[in-house]
């Protein structure tokens, strides 16, 4: 039976069936899960009551039980206001004893209904189940776990019901910390690593992982399974379903999740990692963040530089690069003065003659049309280039990773020439002559084992994939866009613009560097742009002006009416028209792509922030990922 088909049974039908055997068989048959209840479905008391049940008929089936819940329904919202009514500036510590209050009224409430329907349970919060935190109010991430009074529980067949989101501190104060935005998933996700559970069903108020925003898309469909990196790639684009922290944990220690419906017995969306390495349950979430360095020396690049700035250009290009059937890598496009941009892209040496065929053929096509005396765009090739990655779940909203990596290479005398980022990698492209001395610097950086180091090949990563390239498309109107003009080219200028962010604890998305490298008082400058979370874009424009007076870069320019589109899955690997089909549905609503940057399983474009979600829908249609379905989430 495939995958697809056990998961139709539903987990509870699955659940029985394998109960009944080993009462057959003779001998005792159970797994150990962790459930965890969102605010929605803990509501009321009635839902608690319904919750209670669910909880009862799993135990019934033969299973051994941890259940994580939030606060109740807009608990959280109301103590937020409350303290903010009391003060304009709560303390963070006062506000982590406040906030914790919420979860602990719902494990008490869970538990007592628990106890009327017969069954044993005990409800603990943070501190009593063991989970050691940093000392950092309102924000902590996950030290350890000590699970020996919570194992001690179980074994006696009770229930044991947990507060969410909270913990305490490492430090021997015995301070109640909380875990910010998403804690819940992030203390589930963790308790079943730590025990070792079978695995974690989170419960909330849709049926599982859709394709897309039902809000912005209400016939989105339910996808049956979704891999950690696609669902890492989502959550981090804004996708609600699941946090990033907490897919990041099932990632690093291979925890099977499953996303379902509090109201239903629909089976829902399976989150699948491959079987991790071991890996050390102390500093569970603060462990190292780059788990292998990546190398691909089979690389060539192509630039168009000058093309016009106006919708359908990408379309054209890659879609002729398609119907070639030229498998292309990297693609980037970055922003420019003027109405041009450059497009670059990387391929493997076989297929270059055939890439630089392509683009020197539709390069006379790409004049401006406004302009029809304006020069052509220009060819350039560049071979004898190398692609180095660090990969690695733990990077996820530690803006120093990247950093650390650009000055890695800056002290071992490397330049960079491309740079292209994801939530789960960074990649940089070298000259081929010094990826040796790349790779072993930054391995000796990230205390990476030489077995750690892989080679990119393509057929690793085909091998894995589904039938349909993308699995969802997701929007983020919450970035804004930085660009210096006039960066010196030379090793050292990444490490210093981004380990000045770093410093101060921004964190940066999409990264971009022009391919026109211009001569200024005999300097060679390129133009940068990068994305931030617009709540960071102002100081960040303020820390960057002032940096670029003293080190001579050029203007800082600040956008903050951008939209970043994206469409991700691990299937894109190996077929050439994914881009084009992406790139042509906004070219046919005449939207126009401002800024291009994949990583192997994702493809982001920044367009204006008013046409996002028309971008959305667009790129969602054309890979007809529309189901029959109409799903309304609720209020």
């Amino acid at each position: 039976m495939d995958f697809k088909a056990k998961t139709q049974l539903g987990t509870n039908f699955v659940l029985s069936i394998l109960d009944s055997i080993t009462q057959t068989l003779g001998f005792a048959w159970f797994m150990l899960i962790v459930q965890k209840y969102g605010g929605t479905s803990v509501g009321s008391v009635e839902r608690i009551q319904s919750v209670a049940q669910r909880v009862y008929k799993t135990v019934k089936a033969g299973n051994s039980l941890v259940v994580v819940v939030s606060a109740m329904g807009k608990t959280t919202d109301g103590l937020v206001k409350l303290a903010n009514e009391i003060s304009t500036s709560p303390n963070r510590r006062e506000m982590d004893m406040l906030l914790s209050t919420g979860e602990q009224v719902t494990i008490a409430l869970l538990s007592m209904a628990l106890q009327e329907i017969g069954q044993p349970a005990i409800s603990m919060t943070g501190a009593q189940v063991g989970i050691v935190t940093e000392a950092e109010h309102t924000r902590a991430r996950i030290l350890h776990i000590e699970t020996d009074r919570l194992s001690r529980h179980i074994n006696e067949g009770k229930v044991v019901v947990v507060a969410g989101f909270q913990g305490i501190s490492s430090n021997g104060g015995l301070e109640i910390t909380t875990l910010g935005r998403g804690g819940s998933d992030t203390s589930a996700v963790a308790l079943a690593a730590a025990l070792q559970a079978n695995f974690c069903e989170i419960y909330t108020d849709v049926p599982g992982i859709l394709t897309t925003d039902p809000r912005l898309v209400p016939e989105a469909q339910l996808m049956d399974q979704i891999t950690c990196d696609e669902m890492l790639e989502l959550a981090s684009l804004g996708a609600k379903v699941l946090h990033p922290r907490a897919v990041e944990i099932a990632r690093n220690y291979g925890v099977p999740l499953v996303v379902r419906s509090s109201w239903t017995d629909e089976p829902g969306t399976w989150v699948t990692s491959a079987k991790p390495q071991g890996r050390s349950l102390v500093n569970l979430e603060i462990a190292r963040p780059v788990n292998s360095v990546e190398f691909d020396t089979d690389q060539a690049k192509v630039a168009l530089l000058r093309v016009p700035d106006k919708p359908g250009i990408a379309a054209r290009l890659f879609g002729e690069i398609s119907r070639q059937q030229v498998d292309v890598d990297l693609i980037i496009q970055s922003i420019h003065e003027g109405n041009s941009n450059d497009i670059a892209f990387t391929v493997t040496t076989p297929i270059l003659k055939r890439a630089e065929a392509v683009a020197a053929a539709i390069a006379p096509a790409l004049r401006s049309q406004s302009n029809p005396k304006s020069a052509e765009a220009e060819v350039m090739v560049e071979q004898n280039i190398a692609k180095v990655s660090i990969a690695g779940a733990g990077m996820i909203g530690r803006p120093g990773v990247a950093a650390k990596m650009f000055a890695t290479l800056a002290e071992a005398g490397v330049n960079i020439q491309m740079i292209s980022t994801s939530e789960v990698k960074v990649s940089c492209v070298v000259d081929a002559a010094e990826c040796n001395r790349a790779v072993t610097a930054l391995r000796s950086a990230f205390e990476i084992e030489e077995k750690g180091d892989e080679e990119i090949t393509k057929d690793k990563l085909i091998h894995l994939s589904p039938s349909s390239p993308v699995c969802g498309v997701a929007l983020d109107v919450n970035q804004a866009r930085l660009a210096i003009r006039q960066l010196p080219d030379h090793p050292g200028m990444a490490a210093k613009l981004f380990g000045l962010l770093a410093q101060h604890n921004i964190s940066v998305d999409m990264i971009i560097q022009s391919q026109r490298c211009r001569m200024v008082d005999g300097v060679p400058r390129r133009d940068i742009a990068f994305t931030v979370a617009q709540m960071d874009a102002e100081r960040a424009r303020e820390l960057l002006s002032q940096a670029a007076l003293e080190l001579g870069w050029g203007e800082v320019v600040l956008d903050s009416a951008i939209a970043k589109v994206s469409i991700v899955g691990v299937a894109m690997v190996g077929q050439p028209g994914v881009a084009a089909k992406m790139f042509e549905a906004l070219a046919q609503h005449q939207i126009n792509i401002q800024m291009i940057a994949t990583s192997e399983i994702k493809i982001s474009c920044v367009v204006s922030q008013e046409q996002g979600v028309k971008a959305l829908q667009a790129i969602h249609t054309a890979f007809d990922l529309a189901g029959s379905e109409k799903f309304v989430v609720p209020a």
